[in-house]
C-alpha cells in the first residue's frame, strides 16, 4: 500500500489524470459489456422463440410494438419488416462504438502519460548533472505504468467489442429468418 501511495505522491499531475481517465474507461467498458451482453442475450432468446412460433404457425407476426395485434399478415410490407429489423439492431449495437473508441484510444492516452512523465523526469535529472542507470531505471519504470494501464484497458474493450458485435450478428440472423419466413408465407398466398 505504501508503494502505491508513494507512486501517486511522486507522479506528476498528468500521469495521475491519465490513470484516472483510464480507470473511468475501464469501468465504462465493464458496464457496457455486462449491460449489453445480457440485453442482447435476452433479445436473441426472444427472437428465437418468436421464430419458432412463426415456423409452427402459432404466431403470424413478430411480437413487437410496430406490429399491432389486429394487423393481418398480408398488411405487412418488406419495408416495415426491415424497419423493425433496423430498430432492433440499432438498440443492440448502441454502446459498441464507445467500446471501439476506448479500445483504440486507451493505448495512446497511456502513452501520452508515459511521454510526459519521462520528459519531466529527464528535465529534473538534467539539472543534477551526470546520472547513472540506477537513477534513470526506476523513473522510466514508473513512467511506463501509464502505457501498461492503457494497454490493459484496451484489451478487454476490444475483446468485449468483438463479443458483442458477434452477438448482435446472431440477433440479426434470427430477425432476418423471421422476415424471410413471413415474406415467403405472403408470397404463397
Amino acid at each position: 500500500m505504501a508503494t502505491i501511495q508513494n507512486f501517486f505522491y511522486e507522479s506528476g499531475i498528468i500521469t495521475i489524470l491519465v490513470l484516472f481517465w483510464l480507470s473511468l474507461y475501464f469501468i465504462l467498458t465493464l458496464w457496457i459489456f455486462i449491460y449489453k451482453f445480457f440485453s442482447i442475450k435476452l433479445s436473441i432468446m426472444k427472437e428465437k422463440k418468436s421464430l419458432d412460433k412463426i415456423l409452427k404457425d402459432d404466431q403470424k407476426l413478430p411480437n413487437y410494438p410496430i406490429f399491432h395485434s389486429d394487423m393481418q399478415q398480408n398488411q405487412i410490407s418488406k419495408e416495415m419488416l426491415h424497419i423493425w429489423k433496423n430498430q432492433i439492431l440499432k438498440q443492440s449495437t448502441t454502446g459498441l462504438v464507445m467500446l471501439s473508441i476506448i479500445a483504440s484510444t486507451a493505448p495512446f492516452i497511456g502513452l501520452f502519460g508515459t511521454v510526459v512523465e519521462i520528459l519531466d523526469a529527464f528535465g529534473k535529472l538534467g539539472m543534477n548533472g551526470q546520472v547513472s542507470f540506477e537513477v534513470i531505471a526506476p523513473i522510466i519504470s514508473k513512467a511506463l505504468v501509464a502505457t501498461a494501464s492503457g494497454i490493459l484497458t484496451a484489451i478487454p474493450a476490444y475483446s468485449f467489442f468483438l463479443v458483442l458485435k458477434r452477438k448482435s450478428y446472431d440477433l440479426s440472423v434470427y430477425i432476418q429468418m423471421q422476415i424471410d419466413v413471413i415474406v415467403s408465407k405472403n408470397v404463397r398466398k
